[in-house]
C-alpha cells in the first residue's frame, strides 16, 4: 500500500487544498492530511477546529484521513507507514521554499521524497492569507473555500 502525507497549517482549509488532496487520493492508496501545531505562527483556528473542518470537508474521500502532529514532519511521515510527502506549487516564488524543504527532508531522511503537484489553475492565486484578508473584508469566500468553512471563517473575523 503507498501512503503519502500532505502537510499543513490549512488555516482555514481552502479549495486549493482540497484540489491536491483530492488529486492525491487518486495516485495513492492513502492520504494522510496531517495538520501541523506551528508554534511559529498564530492560527486563526485551534487544532481541533481546523482537524475537524478538513475531517467534514474530505468526508466523501475514502482513502484520506486527517490526523494531527507536531514535530518534524518526516517523523510524521514515517509514524503513517510512509516516505512519500506532498506539496502544491502555486508559483515559482513557491518552489524555491518547498525545494528547500524537501532538501532539508532528505538530508534528515534520505528515504522520504517529496511530489510536487502543480495547483490547478483556478487555485493558483489562493491560500489561507488571502482568504483570511478576503473575510476581514466581506469578499465572497465560494469560490475559495468549501462552503462549511465559509461561515466558521466568518464568525471567526467578526470576533472582537
Amino acid at each position: 500500500m503507498k501512503i503519502a502525507v500532505y502537510p499543513g497549517s490549512f488555516d482555514p482549509v481552502t479549495l486549493g487544498h482540497v484540489d491536491i488532496i483530492k488529486r492525491s487520493s487518486k495516485m495513492f492508496d492513502r492520504v494522510v492530511v496531517g495538520v501541523l501545531v506551528n508554534t511559529q505562527k498564530k492560527p486563526l483556528f485551534s487544532l481541533d477546529e481546523r482537524v475537524n473542518m478538513l475531517k467534514d470537508v474530505l468526508s466523501g474521500v475514502d482513502n484520506v484521513s486527517v490526523e494531527s502532529f507536531d514535530g518534524l514532519l518526516v517523523d510524521f511521515v514515517k509514524q503513517q507507514g510512509s516516505n512519500v510527502i506532498v506539496r502544491g506549487l502555486r508559483a515559482l516564488t513557491d518552489f524555491d521554499v518547498e525545494m528547500q524543504m524537501a532538501q532539508s527532508n532528505r538530508l534528515v531522511a534520505p528515504d522520504v521524497d517529496t511530489v510536487f503537484l502543480a495547483t490547478s489553475l483556478e487555485y493558483a492565486y489562493l491560500s489561507s492569507s488571502v482568504v483570511k484578508e478576503y473575510a476581514r473584508y466581506g469578499v465572497g469566500l465560494a469560490d475559495s473555500v468549501p462552503e462549511c468553512v465559509i461561515s466558521k471563517l466568518i464568525e471567526k473575523m467578526n470576533q472582537p
